[in-house]
């Protein structure tokens, strides 16, 4: 009965080491999502979902400094930027009598469609993070809120 149990744990421990040799070789790529909302009073900003359509490889804008090689990066940005992506209108924060709890509904129900419709795609949602921008005073009537949804998923 023990060497039963010693070839049973024997196998176990194959089959689990194989399984993680797979799934660390296994490739995923990365979306992100950004949601940017407008938190200016008055509601004279603009809100948008953004998604990117393109690729960009970050190796091709990328320099390394050293002691030696001091020169500064080069790449232009216009490399950089990019036309081809999906823009959805989300709805601003704020209007000229404040803040608009039904605005926020709104936009939770888009973003929420769009992290459906990834996660229906086989994408999973990694991390989430949120920033804000806000009134730093009296001069100061700009703002926005920005989440970024980062997703994977295995490579076909």
């Amino acid at each position: 009965m023990k060497k039963l149990a010693s070839i049973v744990t024997l196998l176990a421990l194959s089959v689990a080491h194989m399984y993680g040799q797979e799934t660390s070789k296994q490739a995923f790529e990365i979306k992100v999502i950004t949601s940017v909302e407008s938190i200016i009073p008055s509601g004279l900003g603009r809100s948008r979902l953004i998604s990117s359509n393109e690729e960009r490889d970050y190796k091709q804008f990328t320099s390394s400094r050293t002691e030696e090689n001091n020169t500064r990066n080069k790449s232009k940005r216009k490399d950089i930027r990019l036309k081809n992506f999906e823009e959805t209108k989300l709805l601003n924060f704020y209007n000229l009598g404040g803040i608009r709890f039904q605005n926020i509904a709104a936009n939770d129900a888009l973003i929420s469609s769009k992290l459906t419709e990834m996660l229906s795609k086989g994408w999973d949602l990694m991390f989430i993070t949120s920033a804000v921008e806000s009134d730093a005073g009296k001069n100061d009537d700009n703002g926005i809120f920005i989440t970024r949804y980062i997703l994977k998923r295995k490579f076909n």
